[in-house]
C-alpha cells in the first residue's frame, strides 16, 4: 500500500511545553495549520493542547520520551502512520547543570539521546514521505552552548554542538529533494516580555518555513543579549 504524502497544513511540535513549543504551534495555527503536540508527559501535552484549542487551533496529542530511543521512535512512527506532517519541529533539550569531568558516561549518553539523537530519529521517521512528495520542513531548536560551550552545562554544550552539525548534514542531504532542514539557535533564556519572548522566537520558525526554495537558510541565531 502506498503511504500517503505529507499533509502540508499539519505541523508536528515535538517538545510541546507551555513556552516555546506552544508558541510555535500557536504561530502555525494562526496560518490555519492543525497541530500535533508531542511531550514527555500526558499532563504537559494536555495542558498545552487545551490552551491552543481555546485559541481556535485544531490539536492532536501524543506522548514520547526522547530519553528512550526505541520507545521514542515507535511513538513517532505511530504518529506518521496516522498522518505525516508537512512541518516537523524538534524543540527538545536537556537543560541541567553538569560538569564534563565528573558526570558518568551514562549521563552524557542519555543527554545526547535527548539533544541530538531524537532529532535524527524524527528526521528518519518523517522526511522519507517529504522527500517522496518533494516538499516539507524540518526545524530544530538549537542553543547558545552549541556555538560557545558553557562549562556549567557540559551535556547541553555537547548536545547542541552535535545538533548544529546534524542540521548542517540534514540541510545538505534534504534540500535537493525539496525538504528544508534548519535550526533556530536561541542564545539566552527564553522568557515572556523579553527579547527572547516565545512568541517572538516562534515568528522565526514561521519565517524559515515560509522561505522560498533557493533562499533556504540552514540556521538563524536569535540572540537575547
Amino acid at each position: 500500500m502506498t503511504h500517503p504524502g505529507p499533509d502540508r497544513r499539519h505541523v508536528l511540535v515535538i517538545g510541546a511545553g507551555p513556552g516555546l513549543g506552544a508558541a510555535v504551534a500557536r504561530r502555525f495555527g494562526r496560518e490555519g495549520y492543525r497541530a500535533t503536540l508531542v511531550a514527555r508527559t500526558e499532563e504537559t501535552v494536555a495542558s498545552v493542547a487545551d490552551e491552543l484549542r481555546r485559541a481556535g487551533v485544531e490539536v492532536g496529542t501524543a506522548t514520547a520520551d526522547a530519553a528512550d530511543p526505541a520507545g521514542f521512535r515507535a511513538a513517532l512512527q505511530a504518529v506518521a502512520a496516522t498522518s505525516t506532517p508537512g512541518v516537523v519541529v524538534y524543540n527538545v533539550g536537556l537543560v541541567v547543570a553538569d560538569d564534563v569531568l565528573t558526570e558518568p558516561a551514562e549521563h552524557f549518553a542519555g543527554a545526547l539521546a535527548v539533544d541530538v539523537v531524537g532529532a535524527l530519529t524524527a528526521a528518519q521517521v518523517f522526511t522519507p514521505a517529504m522527500r517522496a512528495a518533494g516538499a516539507g520542513t524540518l526545524l530544530v531548536t538549537g542553543g547558545g552552548p552549541g556555538l560557545e560551550p558553557d562549562a556549567e552545562h557540559a551535556s547541553l554544550s555537547l548536545g547542541k554542538a552535535a545538533l548544529h552539525s546534524a542540521v548542517a548534514l540534514l540541510h545538505e542531504r534534504l534540500a535537493p529533494d525539496g525538504v528544508h532542514a534548519a535550526a533556530v539557535v536561541v542564545v539566552g533564556v527564553i522568557a515572556p516580555g523579553t527579547a527572547l519572548d516565545p512568541d517572538r522566537i516562534a515568528e522565526t520558525y514561521w519565517e524559515l518555513h515560509a522561505e522560498p526554495a533557493g533562499s533556504w537558510r540552514a540556521q538563524v541565531v536569535v540572540d537575547g543579549s
